[in-house]
């Protein structure tokens, strides 16, 4: 396998590692509670889901 001849520069390897970095994650706030939560999930606080019930928190 072929090496390299020279060693990159700092900003060469920046360049190439600006994409690297993580995403902040997306959240919402429950329609029910209104607390947040993340989008497509069951909210963990109520148990809504959309407009229904999914997990009976009241029970609890």
């Amino acid at each position: 396998m072929p090496n390299p001849k020279r060693r990159h520069s700092k900003s060469r390897s920046r360049k190439r590692r600006t994409h690297d970095a993580l995403k902040r994650t997306g959240v919402v706030s429950c329609p029910n509670c209104r607390s947040t939560r993340l989008p497509h999930r069951v909210c963990p606080s109520c148990g809504f889901y959309g407009s229904r019930v999914v997990i009976d928190k009241a029970g609890i």
